[in-house]
């Protein structure tokens, strides 16, 4: 074979490599991207095979409000709370914040609170927003029949974040810093049809992407 063959061969291997180490490398830095703010916030649990169970409960005007109603058109935001709990309380403005925030978008943050009813909570909420209203829905589930049967939820305040189609893309166990940019992009990304591939189970990043996470 010619050396001028040879040495043609020898360009287009090299460049197939150098194009292929390009987009490996492209695809490995949108995988960070997607999961930097989901490592950070740090899920007790992330995955994509489980489904949340389906309810219907009251809101605050007695009117019966499914689960279903929420779902379609993006990410839905759940919190459970008790007006007993401290945690709940003190993380309440900065969920009121993110709410706020999401709105624009379309997303909903629903909080279902485990007190007896809209009266049982009325000086609490007084107390955290004052004369005007929250800027989420809140839920009554007085028996946790469905925090505690069907979510299996026993400690407060925590928070849930479910795809379009009910799946449950993250549980965060405990309060967080819900006004922050980096909880935004968590459920921004859980909006996206990739999202983030890192599992979650119990604090801890699993299976082969967990490096993506470093050393959390």
């Amino acid at each position: 074979m010619p050396l001028s063959r040879v040495a043609q061969i020898a360009f287009i291997v090299a460049a197939s490599i150098s194009v292929y180490s390009f987009v490996r490398a492209a695809h490995s830095d949108h995988r960070l991207s997607s999961c930097s703010a989901l490592c950070q916030l740090l899920p007790t649990y992330a995955n994509n095979n489980r489904t949340a169970p389906a309810f219907e409960l009251p809101n605050r005007e007695g009117k019966m409000v499914s689960l279903a109603s929420y779902l379609g058109k993006g990410p839905v935001v759940l919190n459970f709370w008790t007006k007993t709990c401290k945690p709940c309380l003190e993380e309440m403005p900065a969920l009121a914040e993110l709410a706020q925030l999401l709105e624009p978008h379309g997303v909903p943050l629903v909080t279902i609170c485990t007190d007896e009813g809209p009266d049982d909570i009325k000086d609490t909420l007084a107390v955290l927003f004052g004369d005007a209203p929250p800027p989420f829905e809140i839920l009554f589930d007085p028996d946790t029949k469905v925090v505690q049967d069907k979510f299996g939820t026993t400690l407060y305040p925590e928070t849930w974040i479910l795809d379009k189609h009910g799946v449950i893309r993250a549980r965060f166990d405990g309060p967080r810093r819900w006004s922050s940019a980096v909880a935004l992009e968590v459920v921004e990304m859980i909006g996206r049809p990739t999202g983030c591939q890192v599992p979650f189970n119990r604090g801890k990043p699993q299976g082969p992407n967990a490096l993506l996470c470093g050393d959390q």
